[in-house]
């Protein structure tokens, strides 16, 4: 009932020309959020994992709301895609990027996920980094979930292309709106040792490393957030390993374009 009165007060003020409180207008997204959580049509492969992922945490610290485009980087499968998808609602727009590489590994879970165009403010993107091309100034936000430490993968197989993290983040910097946010959780590697050999070997990324290169390509970090936290995890396991999987210790931050 609480949510249902804020999207009347929100909905009246705006068709009045009224302001709206202050506190009012913070509920819209809380209640986008929640609605986009609960919703029946989500598979039960995804409600499964909704606990130990925290979905309601990190689009709230993300800031999603009705109405935003965001870009969901190597998106896979889509279980944040999804969430997006409803929340930002029909005027809102999610860009389900892959590569090539990405869109192979998760091929039967992409043609699940939006079969019978069940998602249809999704927007499958399909390009390797190099040839990824966004409207300037577009987006309101992006977001890495688990996935920004494969822009270091580099595997004696060769079976993912190599990849240069400052070209992407040179492409969703000029992308993004000013005031614009990137969400980046991913597993926490110990601090030092080169990147792309820890990333290859344990798929963990030093905190530090990804500071450093938002930081390089002209981004804030305005928050970081405990909410994944794991102190069991000593960093030395590949975080596929079955004593650790899904217990893996992230990090959570939050990166901001500057205006204007």
């Amino acid at each position: 009932m609480r949510f249902a009165t804020a999207w009347f007060v929100l909905a009246a003020g705006l068709l009045s020309g009224a302001p709206v409180p202050a506190a009012e207008t913070t509920a819209a997204p809380a209640a986008a959020i929640e609605a986009a959580i609960a919703n029946p049509d989500r598979p039960e492969a995804d409600r499964t994992q909704d606990e130990r992922r925290r979905p309601r945490d990190l689009l709230e610290f993300a800031g999603v709301a009705p109405g935003m485009r965001v870009f969901d980087a190597f998106s896979a499968g889509g279980y944040y895609t999804e969430l997006l998808s409803r929340v930002v609602g029909e005027r809102g727009e999610v860009i389900a990027y892959n590569n090539a590489a990405y869109a192979r590994f998760a091929a039967k879970g992409i043609a699940t996920r939006y079969t019978a165009e069940r998602l249809p403010n999704v927007r499958q993107l399909t390009v390797e980094v190099e040839e990824l091309d966004l409207a300037p100034r577009s987006l309101d936000a992006v977001f890495f979930v688990m996935s920004y430490h494969d822009l270091y993968w580099r595997p004696l197989d060769r079976s993912w292309p190599p990849t240069d993290p400052a070209q992407m983040l040179r492409k969703l910097h000029a992308g993004l709106k000013a005031g614009g946010v990137v969400i980046v959780q991913d597993h926490v590697a110990m601090a030092g040792g080169d990147t792309a050999a820890v990333v290859d070997r344990l798929h963990r990324i030093d905190p530090a490393v990804v500071r450093r290169d938002f930081k390089a390509a002209g981004f804030v970090l305005e928050a970081e957030s405990p909410m994944l936290a794991h102190p069991d995890d000593d960093h030395t396991k590949q975080v596929f390993d079955p004593d650790i999987r899904g217990r893996t210790d992230q990090f959570v931050f939050k990166f901001r374009r500057p205006g204007p």
